[in-house]
């Protein structure tokens, strides 16, 4: 049975949330297709069979064109089927550059002078959660392509530099660019309507060879045998004029191709999606026809390059167009299973189609978006949803098979059954998933994923469930409990933030009395798991203070707080500690509310209570303090070395993370369940003395009866550590909370360990330093995740304590605001980094012309990885629509 989502408790009737219910009660396959190819596979740990884990120079971007991946595929605002069988792409040539554009390009970690950064202009303009209809843009530059400069200068930049951009090269001036369009659209799910304009923004006429590519994922040079191994396919030229194609598992699918406006029919080229071993590794002998034909065919000239007999694995469509100055062209076709191929392919409901389903999304948005659709607000809205659906990609990682290498190739080192990732035999990834950026970080990160599903959970519910489920599945979870992190290290520690995902995303997706409580004991049941690993591994002394390595924030610490102290020491983190208190805290949420039809869990929701209230008392009082300092009246790490605890009196994000483990509770929920009740009375008797420091189950001060409140802080510990996060000269930049205070700029802190010193600085921008490859930078931008998370906790507080409870903001201006007007506030200074100012200027575009000044730039929004602490300016991944798509839930905040 089909049956509509609800909003608001009212059922929605959009097409596009019937397809949603359509796919969901599997009545109709409407997600088989998708934005699910990378925009890179090379330089990724899949790829690398390597002695010594150098992934980026075993597999470099000069042997993508011309090597067979192993492990999945890459292409130009492309797409492929949810398994990775066939792939479409566009491929590109303007006469004058060395490479045919068949992927993005960028520099890779060592060649970076912050670490890898793509080296393109694309934007990512629209999606329904089906891809029942999709749009993304490039800007392809006239003038031949900078490789080599982009790659010189950022060597020759050093970690005080900016990077040196594609923008910055001048190949963009005067317009003298290509810019391309392509748009999917859904007729049936297995019927994919094409589009591809091709429009010249210079002053002058331009050629360029366009090339809409068709081919096989490699399954078949390997000699494997686990699933999805599959024989060799074919792509041959029907007599009707369309590219036939056979998979034996995904049957007989065509691709019909348009004539050109004077007639001219494309020239079709076939060759094999295979290495060209004799090129790159001076084989002998091997294949007649490689992967790299078509660039060999176009670029060099080269007829013998590709298949006489027009078949192959891979083939493509050349269209070589003159487009006059100012001019558009636009190329249609058609990829459909062989008996759903019209035998008109371009006739009127073609048009028509693409009309119905860019109406559809319209009316999908329009439910879902604050404000008229042409607004500034709305438009920033539906490019961040565009981005995060953009940002699924097929993930295909076999840890046994990979470590041991295939039958039908070399043997891989045997240091490598020692080496990264050795110890997760069990994982096996073959799915689709949110990536963080499908360029610069075309694998998952676990703790990226969970801030995904919550924008997720407005558009496509059932895919955010979905995905939290399997990260906690046997083939993804150790067998000890610990969630994979990232493929470069998957026994790396992230922040436990799965747990309020899964919280968050089960009351997002449903009103009171109508939540998806399976999904919820689900993830509990795992997350229980999961726990219990955190608390035995990482509570080093038994005392409830963790640590847990760098927690995803990098290089915050003075020294990389995933390895070992210099002098053997141990650190006590309060973030990490916190964190564990925010993992308690929600958890006794989910257990409390399971506990309403299942009292056995309410003896669950007492141990999460018990060990919240421990965890909170330690790091306020163990030893006397704790981590809480009282002199400065903040949170800091407490570093163990040679018997003696000293804090390390660093201003930054580890000190906030401490006020995000605060829930509110409301006695009627407490008094439904006996049990649990009976152990809070106890609890309230008997330890009474727990109360000073902390906020334990406190009713007084309530602005509503019946509402009691378990926090990490007490009141006068939470408006000191906020005295503190709004002032201006500390963490309140224009644009959200700093992740280190300013305050260091001019008082960096200092600390010899092991004969060594250790130094941190207010650095606003990209990192000076190669900490975890320099590519991020916690110690002064603004990142997204916490500065949500931060938002949330004040609207919690708020939840408790009302208008009793108000402060300064900013801190020093004499303006008192309760705690939700001040969530108001950081909510309105993050939206600003991507709304147009007088100028037309966006803060997270720099001080880039061209979005302000050219009209085919300026709608035009990237979402970056994180943000300069001064003017805002975007830093590091420029596709980072995974957690900054977190600016959606803040678009949609009702003004109060």
């Amino acid at each position: 049975m089909v049956v509509a989502p609800i909003k608001d408790g009212q059922e929605l009737r959009d097409a596009e949330s019937l397809r949603l219910a359509e796919e969901r009660a599997r009545a109709a396959n409407w997600k088989r297709w998708g934005p699910y190819l990378s925009e890179r596979q090379w330089g990724t740990v899949r790829e690398d069979y390597s002695a010594d884990g150098t992934a980026w120079q075993y597999f470099p971007h000069e042997h993508a064109r011309s090597r067979a991946y192993r492990w999945g595929e890459d292409g130009l605002l492309g797409i492929c089927d949810r398994e990775c069988r066939l792939c479409f792409a566009v491929s590109l040539w303007n006469g004058r550059d060395p490479l045919l554009k068949e992927r993005l390009f960028g520099l890779s970690g060592p060649d970076g002078n912050h670490g890898e950064d793509c080296k393109e202009t694309y934007f990512y303009l629209d999606s329904t959660p089906t891809h029942s209809y999709m749009k993304a843009l490039y800007k392809y530059p006239q003038a031949e392509f900078p490789y080599g400069r982009l790659v010189e200068e950022n060597r020759r930049r050093g970690k005080l530099d900016e990077e040196f951009e594609l923008t910055d090269t001048g190949v963009f001036d005067e317009r003298r660019y290509f810019d391309v369009l392509v748009e999917y659209a859904k007729a049936t799910p297995d019927d994919i309507l094409i589009r591809i304009s091709a429009a010249n923004r210079g002053a002058e006429a331009a050629l360029l060879h366009l090339l809409p590519t068709l081919w096989f994922r490699n399954t078949w040079s390997w000699g494997c045998t686990h699933e999805g191994c599959w024989p060799k396919p074919f792509i041959r030229l029907a007599e009707d004029g369309t590219l036939l194609t056979h998979h034996v598992t995904l049957g007989r699918f065509r691709l019909a191709a348009s004539t050109l406006s004077d007639g001219a029919r494309p020239v079709f080229l076939f060759t094999e999606n295979e290495t060209n071993v004799v090129k790159l590794f001076d084989a002998a002998e091997g294949g007649p026809f490689a992967k790299d034909a078509f660039h060999e065919y176009v670029v060099r000239s080269r007829a013998d390059a590709v298949n006489p007999k027009e078949q192959g694995t891979k083939a493509a469509a050349h269209y070589r167009l003159e487009l006059p100055a100012g001019g558009q062209l636009t190329l249609r076709l058609r990829l459909s299973a062989e008996e759903e191929m019209p035998r008109q392919p371009f006739g009127p409901d073609f048009d028509r189609v693409f009309a119905d389903r860019m109406r559809e999304a319209d009316e999908f948005y329009a439910a879902r978006v604050r404000g008229p659709l042409e607004s500034p607000e709305s438009s920033v809205a539906r490019q961040a949803y565009a981005g995060l659906l953009w940002t699924k990609q097929f993930y295909h990682y076999v840890i046994k098979d990979w470590l041991s290498g295939d039958p039908e190739q070399p043997a891989p080192p045997e240091t490598r059954k020692a080496g990264r990732n050795y110890d997760w035999p069990h994982l096996y990834n073959r799915d689709v998933v949110s990536m963080p950026d499908k360029w610069e970080y075309p694998w998952y990160a676990a703790w990226d994923l969970a801030f995904h599903m919550l924008p997720f959970a407005r558009v496509d519910p059932a895919f955010a469930k979905e995905q939290l489920v399997l990260f906690l599945r046997e083939w993804y979870m150790h067998p000890n409990g610990q969630m994979p992190a990232y493929e470069w290290a998957l026994s790396d520690v992230n922040p436990p933030v799965h747990a309020w995902a899964s919280w968050r995303v089960y009351k997002i997706t449903g009103p009171p009395g109508q939540r998806d409580r399976l999904f919820l004991s689900r993830v509990f049941q795992k997350l229980l798991i999961n726990f219990t690993w955190w608390v035995n591994r990482k509570d080093v002394a038994g005392n409830h203070l963790f640590s847990g390595g760098f927690l995803g924030l990098d290089n915050i610490g003075m020294f990389d707080r995933s390895k070992p102290l210099p002098d053997g020491g141990h650190l006590e983190q309060a973030d990490g500690t916190a964190w564990m208190a925010f993992y308690c805290a929600t958890m006794l949420s989910m257990a409390l509310e399971l506990a309403r039809d299942n009292p056995a869990t309410e003896d669950v929701a007492s141990k999460f209570f018990e060990h919240f209230v421990a965890i909170a008392d330690a790091m306020n009082t163990l030893g006397g303090t704790g981590l809480w300092d009282e002199q400065d009246g903040f949170y800091y790490d407490q570093l163990h070395s040679n018997g003696q605890m000293i804090p390390a009196r660093i201003r930054s994000m580890v000190g906030i993370i401490p006020l995000f483990a605060v829930e509110v509770l409301d006695d009627n929920v407490i008094e439904r369940l006996p049990g649990f009740h009976k152990r809070l009375q106890w609890f309230l008797q008997n330890r009474q003395d727990l109360a000073e420091h902390i906020t334990y189950m406190q009713a007084e001060g309530a602005c509503h009866t019946g509402r009691r409140l378990l926090a990490i802080p007490s009141r006068a510990r939470l408006e000191r550590v906020l005295r503190y996060v709004l002032d201006e000269s500390e963490f309140l930049s224009p644009f959200g909370i700093r992740s280190l205070s300013r305050f260091h700029k001019d008082h960096p802190y200092v600390c010899w360990t092991g004969g060594q010193e250790n130094r941190v600085s207010y650095v606003p921008g990209d990192s000076d330093s190669g900490m975890f490859g320099g590519n991020s930078n916690w110690r002064g931008p603004v990142w997204f995740p916490v500065n949500y998370l931060l938002i949330e906790a004040l609207e919690r507080y708020h939840h408790f304590y009302g208008d009793s409870l108000r402060v300064e903001c900013p801190t020093g201006s004499g303006r008192l605001m309760n705690l939700a007007e001040v969530a108001d506030e950081l909510a309105a200074r993050l939206k600003r980094l991507f709304l147009p100012d007088g100028q037309g200027r966006r803060p997270c575009h720099g001080a880039d012309r061209h979005f302000a000044d050219d009209p085919h730039w300026k709608d035009l929004v990237l979402f970056y990885e994180y943000f300069h602490g001064e003017n805002g300016r975007g830093l590091g991944a420029s596709h980072q629509t995974g957690w900054t798509a977190l600016v959606t839930r803040l678009l949609e905040m009702a003004p109060r």
